[in-house]
């Protein structure tokens, strides 16, 4: 059987770190969904070239695209012993489309639901001070996880930015599609008995214990 893991929480949760963090440590594959979609556009890929057309137009990639892109990386050899999903399912038309995947590629999966934990007023203090590379997508937070020089990325030199969407305006907006969207998701993987809380609100060094304490490896 193989185990996926899936992330739930609002932006800035610190979800993205501990995704890669899990995945190094279980030596499986990192599946971002951000970082496939451009790979699928790099590449211009049927389902890259679509998703750059509404990309380019400043609209979200339809469902049935994104759920095309994780269908195909999901059926790659290297997930048949495990994966970490980061940043989808975000809804629960995309968790309904996760079951359909699974189904279709025949992969007998235990999942395993992480919900982070977190007051919004220090969701909004994280935001602010998140910083972005430009060139590999390595993020950092100025107060938190800190590059060593703050205008450079540590991991290939790349130019630290601020994101457009990481402002308190910005944030405000995002947490109200999270509370519509993909907070139900918490509900729905309850009720199906695999979902486990995590208290966000900790140094990555904490999270990251506890995390492992839940899934049972060595912390």
């Amino acid at each position: 059987m193989t185990t996926g893991y899936i992330f739930i929480g609002a932006p800035g949760c610190g979800k993205g770190t501990q995704t890669e963090l899990l995945a190094k440590e279980l030596g499986i594959p990192h599946i971002d969904t951000g970082s496939l979609l451009r790979k699928n556009i790099e590449e211009k890929t049927e389902a890259g070239l679509i998703a750059k057309e509404y990309i380019d137009k400043g609209q979200l990639v339809p469902i049935d695209v994104v759920s095309t892109v994780i269908k195909n990386r999901l059926n790659n050899a290297d997930c048949n012993t495990g994966y970490v999903l980061d940043g989808y399912p975000r809804s629960l038309e995309q968790a309904l489309a996760l079951d359909k995947i699974l189904l279709e590629l025949k992969m007998d999966t235990n999942l395993q639901v992480f919900y982070f934990d977190i007051p919004n007023e220090v969701l909004i203090e994280r935001l602010i001070n998140r910083r972005s590379c430009s060139k590999c997508g390595k993020i950092y937070n100025l107060k938190t996880f800190p590059p060593k020089n703050k205008e450079v990325c540590d991991v290939c030199g790349g130019k630290l930015i601020q994101r457009k969407d990481d402002t308190k305006e910005t944030a405000l907006l995002r947490f109200q599609t999270y509370e519509t969207q993909t907070k139900p998701l918490i509900e729905f993987y309850s009720n199906r008995g695999n979902l486990k809380t995590i208290n966000a609100n900790q140094s990555i060094n904490e999270v990251w214990s506890n995390l492992n304490k839940l899934i049972g490896a060595k912390a």
